[in-house]
């Protein structure tokens, strides 16, 4: 992740692409722009989601098994849900990057804070 989060950096800068940090009103607007983007970036793995639903449900109603219709419709939105996930992982580094966050340390953090919750849920799909 510390690889990615310092490639981004310089790819940000490379594209003029960093988030704007001129006063308080720019950085504000620039957050909440590169906010907005990151959410309909998410949307679009929504999308991509959709679009595999959808198709296993035809392959089923041609009569497929439906292990094998979905594994050819996940097949089908790979590549696709792929870029999604890369432009949303892009947005998110690079708010942490403006925070000075390090989301490596970040994440095993939550993960442990996670793992040790008390009151953890029970039986819930994720």
């Amino acid at each position: 992740m510390k690889e990615l989060q310092k490639f981004a950096k310089g790819y940000h800068e490379e594209m003029n692409w960093e988030i704007n940090k001129d006063n308080y009103e720019r950085t504000r607007a620039s957050l909440l722009n590169n906010y907005m983007l990151l959410t309909t970036e998410v949307a679009e793995v929504a999308e991509e989601l959709r679009k595999a639903f959808n198709l296993a449900n035809s392959y089923i109603s041609k009569g497929r098994d439906e292990k094998e219709a979905f594994n050819l419709a996940k097949e089908s939105i790979k590549e696709d849900l792929g870029k999604e996930f890369a432009d949303c992982l892009a947005y998110i580094i690079k708010m942490a990057n403006y925070f000075e966050i390090d989301l490596e340390e970040s994440f095993y953090s939550k993960m442990d804070e996670v793992k040790n919750r008390k009151n953890k849920d029970v039986g819930l799909v994720r």
